[in-house]
C-alpha cells in the first residue's frame, strides 16, 4: 500500500492504537508522505525505508539522535544504514566536508584527496594493494565480480543464501527470495544461471560446488547475513580462504558494512583472513556517497591501461562521474583518520552491548519468548516466529536456521517498529540497529524504556 493511500485517512485495516498515536505525533510527516506518494513508487526512495503507514521525515540529526519535521526526537539506531559509526554530523567530518565543498564538488580530474583517501584505506586494510573508487557498495561488488570473471576466465559466482551484496542483477536471487536461483523480475535467465547459491556455514556443500573448478569467485558478508542477523563463525572464513586457494577461486569479502566497524581494519583484520578482493562503502566515505574495491595488485591491474595489455589481457573498462568525488574523499579521510587513531570500533561495540543487555532485561521482565542478539556494534531482535521455548539468556542464534532468523512475524514486526518510533527509537525494518561512539548508557536506558512502552502498546492492540 502506498503512502498516498495511507497517510491522508485513518488506516482502513485496523483500529490500532499504535497507528493512531503515530498519526497524532507526526502530521508533518503524514503530509510529506502523501506528497511523496504522488512522486515516488510507494512514496519512498529506498526499499528499506518502507514503514506502515508512513515513516518519519527527518529535519536534522546530531550525535546519536535525530529530529523529525514535527519536532519529535529519536534515538538513531538506523545509523545512516550503518555508515555513521562516528554518529550524526561529527564535527570534524562536517568541517572537512564544508572545506572541500567550498573548493568545488566535481573536478572531472584527479584530486589530491583521492590519493590521501586511498592511502588511508591502505593504512588500515593490509590486503588493499590497489584501490579503485566507485560511488556505491552495489557498484563495488559489481566491479569486484567483473574483475574476478576477467581474471579467472570463469563465469560462475558462488554466493550464500540470505547475504546481501547490492541490487545489481547478479545479486538479486537468493537474498530475500528466489532461493532456487531463479531470476527476479527484470533479470536475464542467463545471469541468474551463472550464480551458485550455497548454505552459509556448510563446508561440504561449498567443497562440492567448487570442485569442478568453474567458479570465478566466492563472495560473503564476513559476519553473516545482514551484519550477523544470521551469524557465521570466523572458522568458516578460514575454510573459505583455504578452499578457494585450492581451487583457483577468488575470495571476495563484502565489507560494505563490516569495513572499519568490526575493527579499524574490518572483519578481515579482526578474524585474520586475507581476501583477494574487498568491497567497501558506507563508513569508508564518512557517511557520504562513496565506495571502493580494494585488493590484489595483479587483479586490479586489469583496470590499468598499461599493465593489462602488458600481461596479455584486455583492459576492463570503468567509468563513473563521481568516482573519488572530492567531497566524499574529504569526509572519508576525516572518518578513517579518527577510526585509525582511536578506539572507535571498541567504543561503538561497547555501546551495542549496553543496548542489547538493556533490551533483553525488558524482554525477560515482560516474560516474552524473544531475544536481542548481535556482535560488534550491532543488534537484532528475534521475535521467535517458530515459537521456540527461549529466554534472552538461553537464546543461541547458532541453533537456528537462516529461515528462522530471517522470518520476522508480520504484522507484529511492523507494529513493533512503529511503536518504537512512537516512543522515540528508530531501528530498521528488520528490527536491527547500529550503534556509534555517540550512543551512551543513557541512550541504552531510554531505548529500554521505549521497548517497555512499546510492548504495552502491542498488548493493548491485541498483538501479543
Amino acid at each position: 500500500m502506498s503512502a498516498t493511500s495511507t497517510a491522508a485517512a485513518p488506516d482502513a485495516r485496523t483500529n490500532s492504537g499504535i497507528v493512531a498515536a503515530w498519526r497524532q505525533r507526526t502530521p508533518g510527516s503524514a503530509e510529506l508522505a502523501q506528497e511523496a506518494g504522488a512522486i515516488f513508487p510507494s512514496g519512498i526512495t529506498h526499499d528499506g525505508r518502507l514503514v506502515d503507514p508512513y515513516g518519519p521525515y527527518i529535519a536534522r540529526a546530531l550525535g546519536a539522535h535525530k529530529w523529525d519535521v514535527d519536532g519529535n526526537k529519536y534515538i538513531d539506531f538506523y545509523g545512516g544504514h550503518g555508515s555513521l559509526i562516528l554518529g550524526q554530523a561529527h564535527p570534524v567530518v562536517t568541517a572537512r566536508i564544508a572545506e572541500a565543498a567550498a573548493l568545488g564538488t566535481q573536478f572531472a580530474a584527479g584530486n589530491l584527496d583521492e590519493i590521501r583517501w586511498a592511502r588511508a584505506i591502505q593504512k588500515l586494510i593490509p590486503s588493499a594493494e590497489r584501490v579503485r573508487f566507485t560511488s556505491s557498495g552495489t557498484e563495488a561488488t559489481l566491479m569486484a565480480l567483473r574483475l574476478a570473471r576477467a581474471f579467472t576466465g570463469r563465469e560462475k559466482l558462488l554466493r550464500f543464501k540470505g547475504h546481501f551484496h547490492g541490487w545489481h542483477d547478479h545479486m538479486t536471487s537468493g537474498w530475500a527470495n528466489h532461493f532456487d536461483g531463479s531470476p527476479t523480475p527484470g533479470v536475464l535467465p542467463g545471469i541468474a544461471s551463472s550464480l551458485v547459491l550455497a548454505t552459509p556455514g556448510d563446508e561440504a556443500e561449498v567443497e562440492r560446488l567448487l570442485a569442478p573448478g568453474d567458479v570465478a569467485a566466492v563472495i560473503i558478508e564476513p559476519t553473516g547475513a545482514s551484519f550477523g542477523q544470521v551469524p557465521l563463525r570466523p572458522e568458516f572464513l578460514h575454510f573459505l580462504r583455504k578452499v578457494t586457494e585450492q581451487t583457483g577461486t577468488l575470495f571476495i569479502m563484502d565489507e560494505v558494512i563490516t569495513g572499519f566497524r568490526v575493527s579499524s581494519g574490518g572483519a578481515q583484520v579482526a578474524f585474520g583472513v586475507k581476501p583477494d578482493l574487498t568491497s567497501l562503502a558506507k563508513i569508508v566515505a564518512g557517511g557520504l556517497p562513496g565506495a571502493a574495491v580494494a585488493g590484489r595488485r595483479d587483479i586490479l591491474d586489469l583496470l590499468d591501461f598499461a599493465a593489462a595489455p602488458k600481461a596479455g589481457r584486455e583492459k576492463v573498462g570503468h567509468q563513473g562521474t563521481h568516482n573519488a568525488n572530492p567531497v566524499s574523499a574529504a569526509a572519508g579521510i576525516a572518518a578513517l583518520e579518527i577510526i585509525g587513531s582511536s578506539d572507535v570500533c571498541e567504543r561503538a561495540a561497547a555501546a551495542a552491548a549496553l543496548v542489547r543487555d538493556a533490551l533483553n532485561a525488558v524482554i525477560a521482565r515482560e516474560g516474552l519468548p524473544w531475544a536481542v542478539y548481535g556482535t560488534s556494534s550491532g543488534f537484532h531482535f528475534f521475535l521467535n516466529a517458530g515459537k521456540r521455548a527461549i529466554t534472552p539468556a538461553t537464546f543461541d542464534p547458532f541453533d537456528c536456521t537462516l529461515e528462522e532468523l530471517k522470518a520476522q512475524p508480520q504484522p507484529l514486526t511492523s507494529r513493533l517498529r512503529l511503536a518504537l518510533l512512537v516512543n522515540g527509537v528508530d531501528v530498521n525494518g528488520r528490527l536491527s540497529g547500529f550503534t556509534s561512539i555517540a550512543h551512551t548508557e543513557a541512550d541504552a536506558g531510554d531505548a529500554a524504556a521505549a521497548l517497555a512502552a512499546s510492548i504495552a502498546m502491542l498488548r493493548a492492540d491485541g498483538e501479543l
